[in-house]
């Protein structure tokens, strides 16, 4: 009995190895990219310790005098280092505080649409802008707000709110605003996928229960659908303080410009001229390992808030 079952066991594991095999294989392309662009360019991070110069080529990296913590001193002191970090902390922020909730309820809305083809329709056209690049969504941006014949200045004046075009562009007061509000349109139907895909598979017995017990569509949203999700909202929530130090760089670059920077220039920004404009490695590897440690660190934190408030976490 005690070999029939060694041989039980080692056909299973046999037949085990050679399924996992066949699902490696599959695996293997993605695996292989993840490698060569994930992991791979992690060794540059080296850089933000060393005076690397670009002159001296890839022999640079190895053979770079150690310039310890100099690069991480010249961007903690640098002016506009603080007021980089506000403006990347607070549109995220806000934007997410925005965000999430109305992402919520609009999927809650989605669900309530009895009749399947408009619900199909909602869906294709707010899923849409998703898949318009930045450099297309962000100029048709521009030209609504623009000062020069823009539909909100012509609507504004025609209203009288205002007698004169307002430079939206130009004035850094509106920037978040805008960052948020336009993000916010152009991600709002794919947003909604995950927790549109997490009502779907809410118990009906849920519903037809509270239905006895007299609740209406509101009660149901409230006592059924939401506690239902409750583990894909605190997911994703914790992905989105993890996140919070990572802007969207393309939409923040195409709106970006030179009257708008004091409210406009975030660390992705920043990265992007002193690592590829000024050549500055360094600095642009220490500036990221700074992201990489505090959004490593918000992120145990949400999921231990989370853990306490909602007994659901991420681990």
């Amino acid at each position: 009995m005690a070999e029939a079952g060694k041989k039980k066991k080692g056909y299973r594991l046999g037949k085990d190895l050679a399924s996992q095999l066949q699902l490696h294989s599959l695996m293997l392309p993605g695996t292989i990219l993840i490698i060569l662009f994930s992991i791979v360019p992690l060794f540059g991070l080296v850089l933000a310790f060393k005076n690397y110069q670009v002159t001296e080529g890839i022999k640079g990296v190895f053979s770079s005098p150690f310039y310890g913590f100099q690069n991480f001193k010249i961007i903690f002191s640098n002016h506009d280092f603080g007021r980089m970090l506000v403006n990347t902390l607070g549109i995220n922020l806000i934007g997410q505080l925005v965000t999430i909730p109305i992402t919520i309820l609009f999927a809650l809305f989605i669900n309530e649409i009895a009749n399947q083809k408009v619900r199909s329709l909602v869906q294709t056209v707010t899923y849409m802008p998703h898949f318009i690049s930045w450099v297309v969504f962000g100029g048709i941006i521009i030209t609504l707000l623009s000062a020069d014949g823009g539909v909100l200045n012509t609507i504004l004046m025609k209203l009288g709110l205002t007698d004169q075009p307002v430079v939206f562009m130009a004035e850094p007061a509106f920037f978040w605003s805008i960052a948020i509000v336009s993000n916010l349109i152009k991600e709002l139907g794919w947003g909604t996928i995950l927790y549109t895909a997490a009502i779907a598979g809410v118990d009906q017995a849920l519903y037809e229960a509270a239905e006895l017990d007299g609740a209406g569509r509101l009660k149901k949203m409230w006592y059924v659908t939401l506690p239902s999700i409750k583990g894909t909202i605190v997911i994703m929530v914790i992905f989105a303080v993890a996140g919070i130090m990572n802007n969207n760089f393309d939409q923040i670059y195409v709106l970006q410009n030179a009257f708008n920077l004091e409210r406009s220039e975030v660390i992705d920004t920043y990265i992007y001229k002193v690592g590829l404009q000024q050549l500055q490695f360094g600095m642009a590897a220490a500036i990221n390992i700074f992201k990489s440690v505090l959004a490593i660190t918000l992120l145990f934190f949400a999921n231990k808030v989370s853990n306490k408030l909602t007994d659901s976490g991420l681990f």
